[in-house]
Formats: C-alpha cells, structure tokens, sequence
C-alpha cells in the first residue's frame, strides 16, 4: 500500500529547493496607436460629461428610449440646440 505524501514533507521539499528563477518578462511593448485611445466609434471624440439630478438621469433615458435613440445622441442635439441659442453654429453628433 502506497503512503501519501504528507503536506509537510511538500513544505521540506520546497525549502530545501531553489526557487525557480522567475521567467524574463518581456517589455510590454506600447498599445498600438488604435488600441490606446479606446474603442474606433470614440476615435477623434472627446468625452463631454456632467452630473444630473435622478430625476433628470430618468427622464433623459427615458426619452432616449421612447425616441429609440441613444442618450449620447440626445445630448448632441441639446448642446446643438444650445449653440443655435447663443448664436453658434451647431456642430453636429
């Protein structure tokens, strides 16, 4: 009948044994230019954010949802709508 090895013979073994030598790592070789700046529909953007009531965060969504279209797309026709206001020309998604 065969014995097991016990835990503490294993914890011998290991201390009387070199660690191995912990493999070379190479230099993380920097992201290419496309991967860096996230995903291709956010190429060429810039992120535009703020901070909201609930209550406005609900209704926005909500309307995004009724009109099917996204939050994002919402917001550029209210920055558009607000450069028309002021006189600037509306910039577009």
């Amino acid at each position: 009948m065969s014995r097991k090895p016990s835990f503490a013979n294993l914890r011998d073994r290991s201390a009387i044994a070199p660690a191995p030598a912990p493999a070379k790592v190479a230099a993380a070789a920097p992201a290419p230019e496309s991967e860096a700046k996230g995903p291709a529909s956010r190429q060429g953007r810039k992120q535009i954010a703020g901070f909201f009531t609930p209550d406005m965060s609900l209704a926005m969504h909500m309307l995004a949802r009724r009109q099917d279209r996204s939050l994002q797309a919402l917001m550029a026709e209210a920055f558009n709508d607000v450069l028309r206001k002021y006189g600037e020309s509306p910039i577009g998604d």
